[in-house]
């Protein structure tokens, strides 16, 4: 069989896809959308979006466990894993009946099937049907590669979906382990061991980098590991994995040094890679580095036409990255040429308990590229908010900026802070200074006023902060 040639074709409906294929179609061009699984992806399906449902269904169960030092009267009898999965599930649901209907609605054409690339601008689309084989053969005026990321294992571990889990069986585990060991800090491990402990097990992280949040300013990483401390999540940093075994009843990990930590489950978070093995991408000339497919600032690829998006591509693995390169790529193809995504100001947020968010460059990156004496800091401490000594959390605002200069980064940690760090996007992102935000009037009380504090403590006007 042979599909119709269109404007876009795009290979992958996760979030870089599905945006690109929305805005390109809103701009009059056409589309197919080429999807194995789902349309939404793994952000949708089996990533952020039951994650932080997951999460904050732990908020909930930490309140309630809580409710007596806030004079309710409440208690926790336990955690029903059918409740909270009808819970994650049903939001999710909700989600995708709304995009799929979207799609729809644009008139974009959408075909299911595993996708290859079998020429510059043709992808050949294969699909078993009662038994049966089916090939389309589709083409395209831009070919888009938008295929995503799955879960990196390590080689000696196998994944058996009971006790050796990846985030996909974490998500779907029916029970709430009673230990846990978290192979690899960063994001996905310290929500997952955040959202466990929420729910009652006993839960050890063990990252062979020396911060729980390796990407992130190293003073947020020492809050989130203070924090976990408190909670009672043990966090062995600086540790290198060796070899595991597994049991009838749980697993034993062995590290370098020799020690052997046991629990019920493993979960291995040590990253994502991308899925790009099996796409054709070699056949075509397309250029890849340790399996990346390599663009310049316009997405483009080594073969003309052909243009690649989101996780597949070297930078963040964030599905708001992937969805902003997306809206930027139809622009592109439109000709509209809108200005390229920026790295640097694409916000970060890590969903634990507490949260961290950040933006810009850390106090280290920014010293690097400006120099030592070119680089001032000011941290304003959540001890001083209002709202946050109603909610009960401790972290900080950390702001780094040029002297006499903009404001390059803006560092969070505590409860809720992801809520702020659009705020701190548009500051970092207009290049603004100090003296810009300081007169800004924020809300009381408000956890955004730390951000507004912090900035008039860095324009030499300190009020609830020694300076």
């Amino acid at each position: 069989m042979t599909g119709t040639d269109v404007d876009v074709l795009i290979l992958g409906a996760g979030s870089a896809g599905y945006a690109c294929a929305l805005r390109a179609a809103q701009l009059g061009l056409s589309v197919t959308l080429v999807e194995e699984a789902k349309v939404g992806g793994t952000c949708l399906h089996a990533g952020c979006i039951p994650t932080k449902a997951l999460l904050h269904a732990a908020e909930v169960a930490d309140a309630a466990r809580d409710a007596s030092s806030f004079g309710v009267l409440a208690t926790l009898e336990g955690v029903d894993m059918a409740g909270v999965h009808a819970y994650k599930d049903g939001v999710v649901a909700r989600l995708f009946a709304g995009l799929t209907g979207l799609v729809r609605s644009r008139g974009i054409t959408v075909v299911e099937g595993r996708g290859t690339l079998t020429g510059p601008r043709e992808v050949t689309v294969v699909r078993t049907v009662d038994g049966e084989q089916q090939r389309t053969r589709l083409t395209g005026r831009a070919v888009v590669l938008a295929t995503g990321s799955a879960p990196t294992v390590l080689p000696g571990i196998e994944v058996d979906g009971t006790h050796v889990l990846t985030s996909d069986e974490a998500l779907r585990l029916d029970r709430v382990p009673t230990s846990a060991i978290v192979l690899g800090g960063g994001v996905i491990g310290c929500e997952m061991a955040s959202a466990w402990r929420s729910f009652g097990a006993e839960v050890t992280i063990v990252e062979a980098a020396p911060s729980l949040l390796p990407a992130e300013e190293p003073s947020s990483s020492a809050a989130l590991a203070r924090a976990f401390r408190k909670r009672g999540i043990t966090s062995r940093t600086g540790e290198t994995f060796q070899s595991v075994k597994r049991s009838d009843d749980g697993v034993a990990v062995t590290l370098e040094g020799g020690e052997v930590l046991e629990a019920e489950v493993l979960l291995v978070a040590v990253g994502r890679r991308p899925a790009t093995a099996g796409l054709g991408l070699e056949d075509v000339g397309v250029a890849t580095e340790r399996g990346y497919v390599t663009v310049d600032e316009r997405c483009r690829t080594s073969v003309a036409g052909v243009h690649a998006l989101g996780d597949i591509v070297p930078g963040l693995q964030l599905a708001h990255r992937g969805f902003a390169q997306g809206i930027f790529l139809a622009e592109e193809l439109a000709g509209l040429s809108p200005a390229p995504v920026v790295e640097e100001t694409i916000p970060r947020v890590t969903y634990s308990h507490p949260e961290v968010a950040s933006v810009g460059l850390t106090e280290a990156a920014a010293r690097e590229r400006y120099g030592d004496d070119a680089v001032q800091t000011q941290t304003y401490d959540l001890a001083g908010n209002g709202k946050s000594q109603i909610l009960r959390t401790s972290g900080h605002v950390r702001l780094v900026r040029r002297i006499d200069g903009p404001v390059v980064g803006v560092h969070l940690v505590g409860e809720r802070v992801g809520e702020l760090v659009g705020e701190a996007q548009a500051i970092v992102g207009w290049e603004a200074h100090p003296e810009d935000v300081a007169p800004l009037v924020h809300a009381h009380p408000t956890q955004s006023e730390a951000l507004g504090e912090a900035h008039l403590a860095l324009a030499g006007k300190p009020l609830h902060v020694h300076g």
